[in-house]
């Protein structure tokens, strides 16, 4: 039941005739995962939180970095090289006291997304890949919770409601992965700092019409909007009779593999791979240099395979297809042509560690 504390705090709420004091109750009884805690995730965590939602899950592994912070609210200065889950916790707890939030320090993989989702009434996919845009778009269909979806690039944001028995999913719209790299990332390409906060509000609303009930979610209909023009549109989205996952005859039944990392973000840089080491995460360091600059300096790799050789040497990589593959070279220019390599061969979690070994021990020394 609520509180005396909770009933001032929300009391401008309850006034609301669709709501009141069973709605408000509601909420508190209700739960969300969120995926990402960035652009899109800082202003959803803060509205729901807000809002008194009860429970929040929140699942990312990344850190906080300078770049975050003109759009990712959540963050400040004080937390950068922080893990994003921490910053958020505390931003959090200082917003509202009566929600409780779970932490998922992970990325969210297909070994673990039907057991962290499924704790959860609503997913709100507040993702940045494709990857993970189709792992949570079937999850949420195999677990039956609606999914609100929000994306965003440059100007432009889109929200949509996928996964609802009545409505369309993410593949009716998209049926398969798009080819990697063809869409440019947010650091390639650039976005309005104010443009998640605008998606991520919405997205916000949409997740508490679906909890309580009320008003008309976007399910079978997609908001656009460009904030160059200021003009809105919605779409008209068609479920898919023949879609591979929420048709009547489904092909996809489980999880599939996704190549869990974003491809056209095919790097990382030395403090989240020093986090990755220090969390005992498991990681497989190739390095690509020559044997004889190996002998020199090195930083612990799992096995030397020169970039030259690679391409007929790739056998000896096979039973690392799955793994987390960070490469690195001297400066980081050897390496991001090895993760081509890689990648194009199946190894879709290779990433190339950015300025090489040189960037390494200038901040972390031998």
């Amino acid at each position: 039941m609520l509180n005396q504390a909770e009933h001032l705090r929300y009391s401008r709420q309850i006034s609301l005739s669709e709501l009141g004091v069973s709605g408000q109750q509601k909420l508190k009884e209700s739960s969300v995962a969120i995926v990402g805690a960035g652009g899109l995730g800082s202003p959803l965590a803060f509205y729901l939180t807000a809002a008194g939602v009860g429970h929040l899950g929140i699942i990312d592994f990344d850190i906080v970095d300078a770049s975050n912070l003109h759009r990712q609210i959540l963050h400040t200065d004080e937390f950068i090289g922080v893990a994003k889950l921490e910053s958020a916790l505390v931003a959090l707890e200082a917003r509202n006291p009566y929600v409780k939030i779970t932490r998922h320090d992970v990325r969210l993989q297909r070994d673990n997304a039907m057991e962290i989702l499924g704790n959860y009434d609503v997913v709100a996919d507040c993702s940045d890949n494709f990857a993970t845009r189709y792992l949570i778009n079937d999850a949420s269909v195999l677990l039956g919770i609606p999914n609100v979806y929000g994306s965003v690039y440059q100007f432009e944001g889109q929200i949509t409601v996928f996964g609802d028995v009545n409505g369309p999913c993410y593949r009716c719209l998209h049926p398969a992965l798009p080819p990697a790299g063809l869409i440019p990332t947010c650091a390639e390409s650039g976005v309005l700092g104010v443009l998640p906060g605008v998606i991520g509000s919405l997205q916000a609303s949409e997740v508490l019409k679906l909890l309580l009930g009320f008003g008309q979610p976007l399910i079978g209909r997609m908001a656009l909007v460009d904030l160059l023009t200021s003009e809105w549109q919605t779409l008209k989205i068609q479920k898919d009779e023949a879609c591979p996952i929420c048709s009547e005859s489904p092909t996809i039944c489980t999880l599939v593999d996704y190549g869990d990392v974003c491809i056209s973000e095919a790097s990382i840089n030395v403090t989240r791979l020093n986090m990755l080491r220090s969390q005992d995460i498991p990681i497989f360091l190739l390095d690509v240099r020559q044997a004889h600059e190996a002998a020199v300096l090195s930083m612990g790799a799992n096995q030397q395979l020169s970039v030259d050789e690679l391409p007929d040497r790739l056998h000896e990589l096979s039973a690392r297809l799955d793994d987390r593959i960070v490469v690195h070279c001297q400066t980081g220019v050897r390496s991001k042509h090895a993760v081509q390599i890689l990648q194009n061969a199946g190894y879709l979690r290779a990433v190339s560690l950015e300025g090489g070994i040189i960037a390494w021990m200038d901040k972390y020394g031998p």
